[in-house]
């Protein structure tokens, strides 16, 4: 059985997260979802379909399942959004919000209740804070990635970015630009080329204080800075065969 950790990452935004020490050989990863508190709740990343008694029930020690309103993610994929339908069923009101084309390409035939289409720059308003919808293609993966912008905190809810392997704190303020390419060197899964780091020069814009990350530690600071150095120190290596990705122990043996 998975053990969730529950902590506070910016004010009324907490991470959900359950350590897996065998996903990834030798490594071990973080898998965190995030719950944003207002008067129309958002959960950002469900978790896989395996761990949800788990994760749903940290959620519950924090605001009851079925008052939950709003539910997105980075991308299309099982550490994301794997446990979706079983939140839909927990949760009456409950609506998945994400951008256009992923709705159209697989959550319209994924999503048990039909999902609500965002435009780049929409907002949620979720009552006494705003998420903005910031579409990220191919980065770090998946033509369909975006991230949520939260304006009360400035908190990026920035899915795969930023990713780090093993265990850490909730929050880090030290520096995580080495962590987050050791390991890109050995997942390997980023889009080549540079729609990464112009990525996040972009997303730098936004001069976030937090940087609240799927696998890893959250980073609290000077997110712009650490979001633009992230862009300089980012490897612009080809895509890995197979081979090389199952050597690097991502697919285990």
């Amino acid at each position: 059985m998975a053990e969730c950790s529950v902590d506070e990452v910016a004010d009324g935004i907490y991470r959900i997260s359950t350590y897996l020490p065998d996903v990834v050989v030798h490594h071990g990863v973080t898998i965190n979802q995030f719950l944003v508190l207002a008067d129309e709740p958002l959960l950002f990343h469900t978790g896989l379909r395996t761990t949800f008694p788990e994760t749903v029930a940290a959620v519950a020690r924090l605001v009851p399942v079925e008052r939950l309103r709003w539910l997105s993610f980075g991308h299309v994929e099982a550490d994301e959004c794997g446990a979706m339908n079983h939140y839909l069923a927990a949760a009456p009101q409950l609506e998945v919000a994400f951008g256009a084309l992923g709705c159209r390409v697989s959550l319209e035939d994924m999503a048990d209740r039909p999902p609500r289409s965002l435009a780049p720059r929409e907002a949620i308003d979720l009552g006494g804070r705003r998420v903005v919808v910031v579409p990220t293609p191919h980065a770090p993966h998946n033509l369909e990635a975006q991230v949520l912008y939260e304006e009360t905190t400035r908190t990026l809810l920035c899915g795969d970015l930023f990713t780090q392997l093993g265990p850490g704190p909730a929050v880090a303020s030290d520096d995580l630009i080495d962590a987050a390419v050791d390991a890109e060197g050995v997942l390997r899964t980023a889009s080549p080329g540079g729609a990464v780091p112009r990525t996040l020069e972009h997303l730098a814009d936004f001069e976030p204080r937090t940087l609240a990350v799927m696998h890893g530690s959250s980073f609290e600071g000077d997110g712009g800075a650490a979001l633009r150095e992230l862009a300089r120190a980012w490897p612009t290596h080809p895509t890995a065969p197979a081979g090389e990705i199952a050597a690097a122990g991502w697919l285990g043996e």
